[in-house]
């Protein structure tokens, strides 16, 4: 089919987040589309960072961050009433850059968006450029926003094909010249590249998601069969749909035929195909001889060093694309370009100690699509150097500077896909997982529901075979609120047993030693020392006289969902319960409390458990004009805070 006329041209914005600098005036963005997609189709937005702009630090910094099978598609900018005006100066600007990341000095022929931000009001105007050559500015017929459905349309009839590929690279120079090595550093580069593309490589292709029951056989891909010419550019421009041959295999071949409808359409749900990469140098010879060994005599003293390379890349590809052409179109060029990113980045250090250089992939949320990274291992991920390369990377992706997204430990899993992953084992108990996903409404008619943000575990009485029926909610919902800020990766402390946290309340001084291995509750306050000394974690504590008042707080709960995310503990009396959520109606007042109640003694079943109402919507006042919470009750609630942290 053709691609509509520019008169007729609609703009699909998938991404949940375009604007990312606010309304500053002078903010330029980059709006990151397909060549997969329709045209115009915006998938993500990447901040400008740095100014005036300095095209070639941001297309360095782009070759690195975007996976093959997304690329440049326009920009975006903050600009002042002229709307076509600023937008071109967008349209421009991303036109440049596109030609230093593809390294071409040709004009870009390519239709692509420039967009305007009032800075006054906010609104976005779309424009579509169609040619370099004119400067004029088509206005768009419609802009449609599809965020709701966007991670679906790029997961069902798409995949990502992953490729490791761990390099010893020697190389010699003159010891009397050291300035030679940078030279021969990259001629070895060079020659590695070459070798990708010989008739004699082979590329395997196999399935990532092996826990999947029938597991189709592996593909072998040879380079004799790429085609590849003289001329290495080519392997970056994309078949056109009429050479794709219908026999050949299509990356759909190693991807699932059905997924479980609970399954969410993400990166790391995504159908994923290995790539690995071999030489075969042991292919029969027309002429039969006796091996044959080389000698290159050094004519002056030389110096060794072996640089250590261990590309790690990651592409995306429509399902339906021939594994041909996505070896030879996507992963190919993305193991080029990171081995060009590697070597600028240890030519600097190449006769010193080099950089420990490590990659990994990344599916933030609000970006459709994951990213890439480079991070130096020489440096811990508190230390300065790190801290201030993650907040760039937050900075350009807009995510929020207080939270550990882009930690290693959040890094995507793209070993071989197994559901055991899911439950995390722990002194012979499994404990549940977001219990509270897809329970029913809360009741609350026009009410606007403030929940916990990320994963949390469900503890309560009786699990590890440990009875604490009576006495241990307290320490059931601490050990709720940890797991929380173990699975977003704020902490590596094991969830600490019920002694522990005796222990631990026993070193800092709270109690006589007798404390420990005792049946004796805690409140709010022993909860906030323990999450102080384990985790360096602050609280809140909020007390009511009677829970009468607790609606009255609703809006200050709801605030603290939205922006720390964090669960809360309620204590009253010798009772405790985990908040996960509110409901709340600002018009009539009406509100709902989401309760995970840790006295449950079952085993773990989802169902039995919702069902049950151990985990569920508790109105402030049913229909029966009773509340959950007792009126004639002393209340605390404790709220830990989001550590400030990136």
């Amino acid at each position: 089919m053709a691609p509509p006329s520019c008169e007729a041209a609609t703009v699909r914005v998938l991404c949940p987040k375009l604007l990312l600098s606010g309304n500053q005036p002078g903010a330029l963005q980059w709006l990151i589309g397909s060549p997969f997609f329709p045209p115009f189709t915006v998938v993500s937005s990447f901040r400008c960072i740095h100014q005036s702009p300095d095209l070639d630090q941001e297309s360095d910094d782009l070759r690195k961050l975007l996976p093959k099978g997304f690329e440049v598609i326009g920009g975006l900018i903050v600009g002042d009433s002229d709307a076509e005006k600023s937008a071109l100066e967008a349209v421009r600007a991303a036109r440049r850059l596109r030609k230093i990341i593809s390294e071409g000095g040709e004009l870009d022929d390519e239709k692509i968006v420039g967009a305007s931000v009032d800075a006054g009001t906010g609104a976005i105007h779309f424009f579509i450029s169609k040619t370099e050559k004119l400067a004029k500015l088509e206005p768009v017929a419609s802009v449609v926003y599809e965020e709701d459905k966007s991670g679906k349309d790029l997961w069902e009839n798409g995949c990502l094909l992953h490729c490791e590929l761990p390099i010893k690279l020697p190389f010699y120079f003159p010891a009397s010249s050291p300035s030679e090595s940078k030279k021969m550093f990259s001629e070895a580069v060079d020659a590695v590249i070459t070798q990708f593309k010989e008739p004699n490589v082979v590329y395997i292709a196999e399935t990532l998601n092996k826990a999947s029951g029938d597991v189709p056989k592996p593909v072998v891909l040879r380079g004799k069969d790429f085609g590849f010419g003289a001329d290495a550019s080519n392997i970056n421009r994309l078949p056109a749909a009429e050479d794709q041959v219908s026999d050949i295999i299509s990356c759909s071949h190693l991807c699932l035929n059905s997924k479980p409808a609970a399954v969410v359409n993400s990166a790391e749900n995504a159908d994923k195909i290995q790539i690995s990469l071999m030489l075969n140098r042991s292919e029969k010879s027309p002429t039969s001889g006796a091996p044959v060994a080389e000698y290159f005599p050094a004519m002056e003293e030389a110096r060794l060093i072996v640089v250590d390379l261990n590309l790690d890349v990651l592409t995306y590809a429509p399902k339906e694309l021939p594994l041909l052409h996505a070896v030879s179109n996507l992963v190919i060029p993305a193991l080029v370009d990171q081995l060009y990113s590697l070597r600028k980045i240890i030519l600097p250090h190449l006769l010193m100690e080099h950089p420990q250089l490590r990659i990994y992939h990344f599916n933030p949320p609000g970006v459709l699509h994951p990213i890439t990274t480079i991070y130096e291992l020489n440096y811990g991920e508190t230390e300065m150097k790190q801290v201030d390369v993650r907040k760039s990377l937050h900075m350009r992706l807009g995510l929020p500077l207080d939270r550990p997204l882009l930690r290693t430990a959040n890094a995507l899993d793209l070993s071989v896909n197994d559901d055991s992953r899911s439950n995390t084992k722990k002194r012979g108990s499994i404990q549940l997982k977001d219990v509270h996903i897809g329970i029913p409404s809360s009741g609350v008619s026009e009410g606007v529901a403030s929940v916990i943000q990320g994963s949390y575990e469900y503890y309560h009485y009786l699990q590890d075979s440990f009875d604490d029926s009576g006495w241990g909610c307290a320490y059931r919902s601490l050990q709720t609120i940890i797991s929380w800020f173990r699975l977003q990766h704020y902490t590596s402390v094991s969830v600490p047993s019920h002694r522990e946290i005796q222990q631990t309340l026993v070193e800092i001084g709270d109690k006589d030693p007798s404390f420990v291995g005792s049946r004796e509750w805690i409140g709010a306050i022993e909860l906030s020392f323990v999450l102080d000394k384990l985790l360096g974690v602050s609280c809140k504590i909020m007390n009511f006289r009677s829970g009468s008042e607790l609606p009255e707080k609703c809006r200050e709960l709801a605030l603290h969902f939205e922006t720390q995310g964090t669960p809360i503990m309620i204590g009253g009396g010798v009772l405790a319960y985990t908040l996960l959520g509110v409901d709340y109606d600002e018009g009539s007042g009406d509100c709902a409390f989401l309760i995970l109640d840790p006295h449950y003694t079952g085993g773990e079943d989802h169902k039995k458990i919702v069902n049950g109402g151990w985990c569920g919507w508790k109105k402030a006042i049913d229909s029966k004009g009773k509340s959950f919470f007792l009126h004639n009750k002393f209340y605390n609630l404790l709220l830990p805070q989001r550590p400030n942290m990136v």
